[in-house]
This record gives structure tokens, sequence and C-alpha cells, in this order.
């Protein structure tokens, strides 16, 4: 009999161990009460680092790239030489047409000065003729003589006319040259490549002395005002941000610092209901990285004495918000209104009941569900 006693006694110890750590525990949930405070109106959103522009510098041309020292987190600035790109015989081209159109230069002075020669020749076979057509006249001399004369002025009046046509052929050779030569400088030009903008060098695509093609990029830049954040939150919580709204950034490095509102994307996300909103750093972290993760605390306003829970009270069922409420030990599903959402709590319409946090780790809160409560 001592022997049933004892092992009772032991059953009910186990039995009531087992009510302590496994039953109550996965029924005891913990209840708060709504409070009256003041409550700083806050919305979150997380983004990443990104650049309203990013400037690519590429190559227009193909080829092997020289004198390219860029590294990556370097400044470089507007109008600095990025990198060359061997022009092949470009060069060469260039410096033979400048010498042909020295050439032709030269042959047009050499030729002004035959034809004003020739001009001279011819003004005197002119003169000549004038006289010995008078002699001609008075038959002073023969017609044979007077044709030789005739004859001469012919000549050098062909010689005068023949030096204009080659001086006004090499003129018309100039243009075609000097088009050429501004071609080549200009393309030469492009085998330069120079820096757009200010900025940091975020990346890098090659490498010294490598070989790239046509419309390649080297680098990219971003100049550090046009750093942003973009961040994307939901509609129901972004509708009162404005344009120059102050706001909190952390971001993943550690770093945290202030910025604002600086563009509201006017169309919202069609899937995700979201609103894209881009912060700007009121001073830009140097170095900042592209794509880095960061936190915003977009601050709105301060709602004075109002109602506030813990955001985890707050449920959804039946696609409406609202809390458990309780009553008799017993819990009860209660609709609310959300006014705003804080840091640490939000806003809703007054609420006097008791609230029940739900908790994952134990039961599944229920319509008129019976709990223990702390």
């Amino acid at each position: 009999m001592k022997k049933y006693v004892i092992s009772l006694a032991v059953l009910g110890l186990v039995g009531f161990g087992m009510y302590q750590k496994v039953y109550i525990p996965k029924h005891t949930f913990k209840v708060v009460t709504p409070k009256k405070s003041d409550m700083p109106v806050v919305v979150n959103g997380v983004g990443n680092i990104g650049s309203e522009n990013i400037y690519k510098v590429s190559a227009l041309y193909g080829g092997k790239i020289y004198d390219f020292n860029i590294s990556l987190g370097d400044f470089v600035k507007k109008g600095q030489i990025i990198a060359k790109i061997d022009s092949v015989d470009l060069e060469d081209k260039l410096k033979e047409l400048q010498a042909n159109l020295k050439v032709i230069n030269d042959n047009i002075n050499s030729t002004k000065l035959d034809k004003d020669s020739a001009y001279k020749q011819y003004i005197y076979q002119e003169e000549v003729l004038k006289k010995n057509y008078k002699l001609y006249k008075k038959r002073a001399i023969s017609e044979l003589e007077y044709k030789k004369y005739k004859t001469d002025r012919d000549v050098a009046k062909l010689k005068v006319k023949s030096l204009e046509s080659k001086l006004q052929s090499l003129k018309n050779q100039i243009p075609q040259i000097q088009a050429s030569i501004s071609g080549l400088e200009e393309r030469l030009k492009r085998y330069t490549l120079f820096a757009p903008i200010d900025g940091y060098v975020t990346k890098k695509y090659i490498s010294n002395n490598d070989i790239i093609g046509n419309n390649q990029p080297l680098i990219e830049i971003v100049n550090p005002k046009d750093v942003w954040i973009d961040t994307f939150i939901d509609t129901r919580i972004s509708g009162t941000v404005k344009l120059g709204d102050k706001s909190v950034i952390s971001l993943r490095s550690g770093l945290k610092t202030n910025g604002y509102v600086s563009k509201i994307d006017p169309i919202n996300n069609a899937v995700t209901n979201e609103r894209e909103i881009f912060i700007r750093f009121n001073k830009v972290p140097i170095p900042f990285y592209i794509n880095e993760q960061a936190i915003v605390d977009i601050k709105l306003k301060t709602l004075k004495n109002v109602t506030t829970i813990p955001p985890i009270a707050i449920v959804v069922k039946d696609e409406k918000y609202g809390v458990w409420v309780l009553k008799n030990n017993k819990v009860y599903f209660k609709p609310i209104d959300i006014l705003a959402h804080g840091n640490k709590s939000v806003a809703i319409k007054d609420l006097n009941d008791k609230i029940v946090i739900p908790n994952p780790n134990k039961a599944t809160l229920k319509e008129g569900m019976k709990i223990y409560h702390d």
C-alpha cells in the first residue's frame, strides 16, 4: 500500500511539473494596457545607397588601353585624363596630311610667283605685238614676222591661264585636306578619355594594357552630390511623407547620420503597393559604397496625448487590423483604427481594454479562447 501511495505522489509531482512547464507556458500570455503619451510619428524604410546619376566613361573606338592608372575609390576631377587608346597609325596619317598641306601651300606660293612673272611676260608681249602691228600696217615688217609676235603673245597668255588653273587646282585641294586633318584630330581626341565630372570611381571594368572593343566602358563615376538612399515604403504608412522631411539614416556599416526626403516617386509599385522615396544625406559619408544597405527613419510629426500600443500587439484577421482583447480570461478580436506608426509604438484611436500579446511559440489565439496571463 505504501508503494502505491509513493507512486501516486511521484505521478502527482510529475503531472504538476508537466502542468507548470508545458501546459501553463503554452497558454500564459503577456497582457498590456494601452497608454496615453506623446508619440513621434516615424516612417521606417529599408533601402540601398544609390546615385541619381552614374557617369560611365566609355571608349568610342576599340584598341589597346594605356596610361590607365585609375583605382576604385579614386577621386577624379572633370577633364582629368582617364586613359588613352592606341591610335595605331592615325598620328602618322595626320602628320602625312599636315606635310601634304604644307607642300600644297608652298606650291601655291611658288605658282603665284610664276603666274605673276608669266603675267608680266604676257603684258610685255602684248606691248611688243602692238608696236609691230603698226609696223606691219606700214609694211615695215612682213606678215610672217607679225604672226611670230602674235604667237609669242598668245603663248604668254596661255601660260598665265595655265598657271591660274594650276593655282586654282592647288587651292581646291586645301579644304579637302583640312577636313581630313580636322577629322583625324577629332578622332584622335576620342582616343584620349577624360572624366566628364568631378566624382569618385565606383566601378572599374578593365585594367591597363587591356584590349577593348568599340563603346566599351572603362569606369563609372559618381558625384557625391548625386548620392542618395533609394528606399521603398508601404503606401499605407508613406502617405504623409513630404519633400524636405528630416530623416535618420543608419548604414549597415554602422554609421548613423542625418538626411532629408529629396524625391517621391509619383507612381506606386502595383505589385508590392510600395512607394519609392529617395533620401539625401545632409553630408555624404566619404567613402560611400553603392548598394550598401541602409535603414531610414523619416520624422513626420509628434502626436500629443494619444493612445499607444506596442506594434507586436497588432494582428490581421479577416483583412482587418486589430488586437486580441482580454475579457473574463478569454480573448476576443477587436478591430482598431491606426493613426500613425512610431519607432516603438503605434498610435490608435481610444481603446481601454487590456490587450493580449500573441506569441508564436505558444498556442494560437482564437476567438473566445481561455488563456492564462501574467
